[in-house]
This record gives structure tokens, sequence and C-alpha cells, in this order.
């Protein structure tokens, strides 16, 4: 039961932290400009970690901190870098456990 709040605690943080960062990076408002490589390596890191570490609660928490990071960002960003990872990560984890 403790790692579920540790795992919250994590996505929370992450989230705030997202959102001071994106509010300090862009100033301006919602203005799509392509995709955000640095995010999206971030997200795709932070969902891999999230979903396919089974044996370590630690790496679970970063994932989730890294993937609290990119969803926090301010409304309309880090939308499609989030959704890229996922869907690595849900790539990857079919991959490993259907082969």
């Amino acid at each position: 039961m403790l790692e579920f709040l540790i795992y919250l605690l994590a996505f929370i943080i992450g989230s705030i932290i997202g959102l001071l960062y994106s509010y300090k990076q862009h100033g301006e408002p919602f203005i799509v400009k392509g995709l955000n490589v640095v995010m999206c390596v971030v997200s795709v890191i932070g969902w891999m970690l999230a979903v396919n570490c089974q044996f370590s609660q630690g790496l679970i928490a970063v994932g989730l901190l890294l993937a609290g990071f990119v969803i926090g960002e301010r409304p309309g960003y880090g939308r499609i870098e989030t959704l890229i990872g996922i869907i690595a990560a849900v790539i990857v984890y079919l991959i490993m456990h259907l082969i």
C-alpha cells in the first residue's frame, strides 16, 4: 500500500515541476511549434520505466515522476509527447510478454 502512495506522490511532484517548468519556458499562449524532442525522450523514458519495470519500485517511481513532468505541462503542451511515450511503452510491454 505504501508503494502506491510513493507512486502517487512521485507523479504529483512531477506534474507540479512540469507545470512550473512549462510556464517558465512558454510565456506565450498555446502555439503549436511541432514535436519537442527533449520532452518526447523524457516521456518515452518515463513511460518505459513506469510500465516495464516490474522488479524495482524506485525505478517505477522515477518513471512516474518523468511521465508526470511531461503530462503536467501547460494545457496543450506535452500531449503528443505523452502519446508517443505511452505507445512506445505499450509496444515494448506487449513484445516482452507475448514473446
